[in-house]
């Protein structure tokens, strides 16, 4: 017998520090020791016998002076041990010996602790030979009268397996576990004998749930998931039952259970696609996710809710429960509430829009009054983001939304804020109509805008939308507002040197006494004391940004201001009135410029800003109808057609979404009468859970049933040649983030190997879970070792190792199998996924090795498109970087290049360096 046929059922984890003890030592501790030395003996015995040594002169000693013992450690271990002894001479016969431990199982099914009498029956569900199983079977009868629940359960299970190996032993087996079912009182044996009973006689199963089927909902709920079991593959066996037992799964939709509540819904569902039906199954599922407090359990229960809806019959059903599904965002958990907000957002219909849309407007303001959490800030951008979607896709609920969402504008969390202004600027150009309630309510919280970039997208909607007289004079004065006194450079000189005072300070009581650390007092003047941190909180928040230098802002402010001037001296008659506005406009434009090329700022002003402010100042120096069209017809243009294409490529995908839910049924098809249909066909829906199982187990029907061979092979990698002395080759098994390693070891020499020892190692962020045991290999013997590989992150890994071993008998030292590499490639266990723009930005902020890792590439990709722009579109740059550059959205671009280009067969040399940072847009 080959060690690959030798089945083990236990595992017991291996020491490998110490030398394995030789037999005569182990025969010496069986025979004489104590009872203490005893069971160390025995524990490696069984651990030698684990790793394929054969000792076949310690049997006889185990069963004269083991054996009879009474201690129970000893019985525990002599079970383990009659498990994995061989049992058989090598022609296959029974060994002699055995008639001895035969008498002694039965002698332990008749022990009067029930421990023993259950161990031992629990064992002998395990044994594979019927000549040592025949005579015990009267005891094996006798045990399902044991007065302790433990012996008959187990008795069940031994007698369940035994009828499914050897039938002959005991054909009477469903009878006699009918009749025990029907007198049994213990859950746990129930279940037991239900169970053998649904697998090896399916119609006594039916006949004992038909006389107690209106009392399952007082079973418990080990007994009633089995039942759910039953009706399941009853009905999906034979549809016609249905009817039989569609109250009975009704009846455990109300179970104290989860899980039987779980497994109802699902059977269920199968069983029945009626509305009634539907509904019950879906409000089960509901009540399961608020209930349940593991989060896991919420989101598979959540996932079968998302198979429903994908159902066209139950959508409907689905979108009359949108409330009762929102009700799962009291869970704290990001994950959770994400799902859920999806699955409502894809049942929203004109029927329940605004129930839903009155919801997600409490859940905001919630998250702006709770304490905050690491999630809230998420919550509420998922929150922002799925109101969006309603106002779009439900016009009339746009005037419910904009102004709960227009207080987020000041949030200090800017995704959440920059989703609220997206959806502002989509709305203000759609909806006509509330033009002036969004003008209005951005003036309101404009001065209150924390940070740059939602302050930049404000002014811009300002500059563009604002059309009336009086709206533009605001626009002005929250301007003035945000940017403080000006001259700024003057201002800002005067505050250093002391001479503007802030209003605080002027204020505030000329002295203030203090004690110091004697118990005297002090007078401090409440001019003398420094507080920059004051000053700078102080300072107004566009001043604040043009203080850090931030400039970028101060481009954006000067097209705002040029939009509205230009509009309002096209609405205005007084010259007066509109040269005053306009040289107001001038003054902010240059005295920003002041600010930029002073020493006050962090960092000073770019050439870029630079342009774009003069730019404007010339516009408004000249006024011509050709900038005026291009400053306020143009841009909206361009912001039309970018909407317009999101908007055609959304309807598009939703059009491909809908398709792939409808049912296409042509007029030819044939219709199916259930009547009339054959057993066979009736039965071709997969098993829900069989499907489960293989789920579970890492394995896929369809893809093993296209070609199973062909797929197995492709990933069995060679490790030695077929010289080598030891050949091995490893099917590499991924289920999701764990590697299995199943290597196949062949011994092709005339040796004994022993401690035949496969070592592996990984390199990347793979982690091997265990250390593969020792084995001996026979000569021209093979054996199968497995290896558990965990992964940590989405990177390629490379596993390596190699195969030491000893040769029996030989003096020399260990050998040594070099093996080859084992390449595991991320896309073996990476999902794909997608995501918007916003979020792409934002993971690429997070992940800063990305940043670092193409800002070379990024570097010689701009050096191109630069020289490509001034010499034509065949120029090729040779660039070299005299200083790093770092390249990012929306992130700063510094660094000097120096490019030398070729263009139609001549050279072409830039004089001076080009500073990215100046030639941004342009790149």
């Amino acid at each position: 017998m080959t060690a690959a046929e030798n089945v083990c059922y236990t595992l017991i984890n291996v020491p490998n520090d110490s030398e394995p003890p030789s037999e005569v030592s182990l025969k010496a501790d069986l025979e004489k020791g104590e009872i203490k030395a005893k069971t160390e003996a025995l524990k490696k015995v069984i651990i030698m016998i684990l790793n394929g040594e054969k000792l076949p002169g310690l049997l006889m000693t185990i069963i004269r002076f083991v054996l009879p013992l009474q201690d129970h450690t000893i019985k525990k271990l002599l079970l383990v041990f009659w498990e994995i002894v061989p049992k058989t001479t090598p022609d296959g016969k029974l060994l002699q010996e055995m008639i001895l431990v035969c008498d002694a199982y039965r002698k332990d099914l008749q022990h009067p602790n029930e421990f023993i009498r259950g161990s031992t029956l629990r064992f002998l569900c395990k044994l594979k030979e019927s000549e040592l199983l025949e005579p015990l079977m009267p005891a094996i009868r006798a045990c399902l009268e044991h007065r302790h629940s433990y012996v008959r359960r187990n008795a069940v299970l031994a007698i369940y397996t035994i009828y499914r190996n050897f039938e002959n032993l005991i054909p009477d087996a469903p009878e006699l576990i009918h009749d025990f079912l029907v007198n049994e009182k213990d859950a746990s044996c129930k279940r037991n004998a239900f169970m053998m009973l649904i697998h090896a006689d399916q119609d006594r199963a039916l006949d004992y749930l038909s006389t107690c089927i209106d009392q399952v909902h007082t079973f418990g709920d080990i007994l009633q998931l089995v039942i759910v079991e039953l009706i399941y593959k009853v009905c999906h066996a034979n549809p016609s039952e249905r009817a039989r037992f569609i109250r009975c799964i009704y009846n455990l939709l109300q179970s104290s259970s989860p899980a039987v509540k779980y497994e109802a819904a699902g059977t269920l569902v199968t069983l029945s696609s009626a509305p009634t039906a539907i509904k019950a199954a879906a409000q089960c599922y509901i009540d399961l996710i608020i209930k349940e407090s593991d989060n896991n359990v919420k989101l598979i229960v959540l996932d079968r809710l998302i198979e429903l809806k994908e159902h066209p019959t139950h959508e409907r059903v689905l979108q009359d429960l949108v409330m009762d599904i929102l009700r799962v965002l009291s869970t704290p958990d990001l994950e959770v509430r994400k799902k859920t907000l999806q699955l409502a957002l894809d049942l929203v219909s004109s029927r329940n829009v605004e129930e839903l849309v009155i919801v997600l407007k409490k859940e905001v303001i919630k998250t702006n009054n709770v304490t905050e959490h690491e999630d809230t800030d998420k919550f509420r951008q998922l929150l922002v983001r799925t109101l969006h979607s309603c106002s779009v896709r439900f016009p009339d609920m746009a005037a419910n939304v904009i102004p709960v969402l227009m207080e987020f504008l000041s949030d200090t969390n800017e995704a959440a804020a920059a989703d609220v202004l997206e959806f502002v600027r989509e709305a203000i150009q759609r909806f006509d109509n509330l033009r002036p309630l969004i003008i209005e309510k951005m003036l309101e919280v404009f001065h209150a805008i924390k940070t740059v970039k939602i302050y930049r997208g404000a002014l811009w909607i300002l500059g563009e939308y604002c059309s009336t007289k009086e709206d533009i004079q605001s626009v002005m004065t929250e301007v003035r507002r945000s940017l403080g006194e000006i001259p700024i450079v003057e201002n800002e000189i005067k505050k250093e040197a002391g001479e503007v005072k802030p209003e605080e300070e002027v204020n505030a009581a000329p002295a203030a006494k203090l004690v110091t650390e004697m118990g005297t007092y002090v007078t401090q003047s409440a001019l003398s004391s420094s507080r920059p941190s004051k000053k700078e909180e102080d300072r107004p928040p566009l001043r604040g940004f043009l203080m850090d230098g931030d400039f970028y802002v101060a481009a954006s402010l000067a097209t705002t201001l040029t939009k509205v001037a230009l509009r309002y001296v096209a609405i205005v008659q007084d010259k007066k009135r509109q040269n005053s506005f306009v040289a107001e406009s001038m003054l902010i434009m240059a005295t920003i410029l002041h600010l930029g090329k002073s020493s006050l700022p962090k960092k000073p002003i770019t050439d870029d800003d630079v342009d774009r402010i003069s730019l404007c100042l010339k516009v408004l120096s000249e006024c011509s109808p050709l900038m005026n069209d291009i400053f306020n017809k143009e841009c909206r243009k361009s912001l039309s057609h970018m909407l317009t294409v999101r908007l055609e490529e959304e309807k598009l995908s939703q059009k491909k979404e809908s398709e792939k839910r409808n049912v296409l049924v042509q007029a030819d098809d044939p219709i199916s009468f259930m009547q009339l249909t054959a057993k066979n066909e009736m039965t071709s829906k997969e098993d829900q859970f069989q499907l489960s199982l293989l789920a579970a187990m890492g394995n896929t029907l369809k893809k093993e049933a296209a070609d199973p061979l062909a797929s197995k092979l492709n990933k069995v990698t060679q490790l030695t040649g077929f010289s080598d002395p030891v050949y091995a080759e490893a099917y590499v098994h991924v289920n999701q983030y764990d590697i299995v390693l199943d290597v196949l070891v062949v011994n092709q020499t005339n040796d004994t190997l022993q401690n035949c020892t496969l070592e592996l190692a990984t390199l990347g962020d793979l982690k091997l879970v265990e250390k593969p045991s020792p084995l001996t290999l026979a000569p021209h013997d093979f054996a199968n070792i497995k290896a558990n590989v965990k992964v940590a992150s989405t990177e390629n890994g490379i596993i390596f190792g190699n195969i030491v071993y000893d040769v029996s008998g030989a003096a020399s030292d260990r050998n040594c199998v070099v093996l080859s590499d084992i390449h595991i490639d991320i896309m073996d266990y990476i999902q794909p996924a997608s995501c918007t723009d916003a979020e792409f930005r934002q993971m690429w902020a997070e992940f800063e090795w990305e940043n670092k890792a193409l800002s070379g590439f990024c570097g010689f990709m701009a050096a191109n498109l630069y020289a490509r722009s001034i010499f034509g579109e065949d120029a090729l740059a040779n660039v070299s970087i005299e200083k790093p550059i770092h390249l990012g959205p929306d992130a700063p671009v510094n660094g000097h290049i120096r490019i030398r280009a070729k263009s139609q067969g001549m050279a072409l040399s830039l004089g001076d360096k080009i500073n990215l940072s100046q030639k941004k847009s342009s790149v």
